[in-house]
């Protein structure tokens, strides 16, 4: 299990010139720090403003971040292994139409289900980043920069995710799922939009990126 892996046991596997781990279980782990960041500044025991608003909010908000973290945790490995699936298809056998037609549905099945997990990881980065946006509202303005990584780190997740989905689609043939997920794709990336600006603003900056 990667995630069960030391910070350093983890890192030699991502440097490794092997086909997994990747940049989604990288995604996914991306997501995971974001998460804890996150889950830190909402448990911190000043918040903001100091009203009992602020902790209600910060304390209604960290329960789910924590549940995003353990899928974020999770969706390391299973990334990793949805492409070891894709690996295994196409190693199959091909001599006879049989086996190419067996062959060709484990690929296609493969592919579909290595495309669902990054996507997976996409919605949990636009739900993490939502719930960014509270901590950024309420939590304790001296640990705005926490909050700032956390929020990079969320949305770097959730384009890293999409970049995954997107190179699977492009080998894709059923063309109604294809469909689907692009539109999908366009409504978290929309809605990532949106709520940049707002966190930002919160953390003190101004724009959608931090200052230079």
């Amino acid at each position: 299990m990667l995630a069960s892996k030391t910070v350093q046991e983890l890192l030699d596997a991502f440097s490794a010139p092997t086909p997994t781990p990747g940049g989604g279980s990288a995604a996914a782990l991306a997501g995971a720090v974001a998460a804890s960041l996150l889950a830190m500044v909402a448990a911190m025991p000043k918040t903001k403003n100091g009203t009992p608003e602020d902790r209600a909010a910060l304390d209604t908000a960290h329960p789910e971040i924590l549940s995003l973290r353990t899928k974020f945790v999770e969706l390391i490995d299973t990334d990793a292994a949805s492409y070891d699936g894709v690996v295994a298809a196409y190693r199959l056998p091909k001599a006879t139409d049989a086996e190419k037609a067996a062959r060709k549905t484990a690929v296609g099945k493969a592919m579909r289900h290595a495309t669902d997990v990054p996507l997976e990881t996409a919605r949990a980065a636009s739900r993490l980043l939502s719930l960014g946006r509270i901590v950024a509202d309420h939590g304790n303005a001296n640990a705005a920069s926490d909050c700032g990584v956390a929020v990079t780190l969320a949305q770097s997740t959730a384009t890293g995710a999409l970049m995954n989905v997107r190179t699977n689609l492009s080998g894709m043939a059923d063309a109604d799922y294809v469909a689907r997920v692009q539109a999908e794709m366009s409504r978290l990336t929309q809605d990532i939009a949106v709520v940049l600006a707002p966190i930002y603003s919160a953390l003190g900056w101004k724009g959608h990126q931090p200052p230079q």
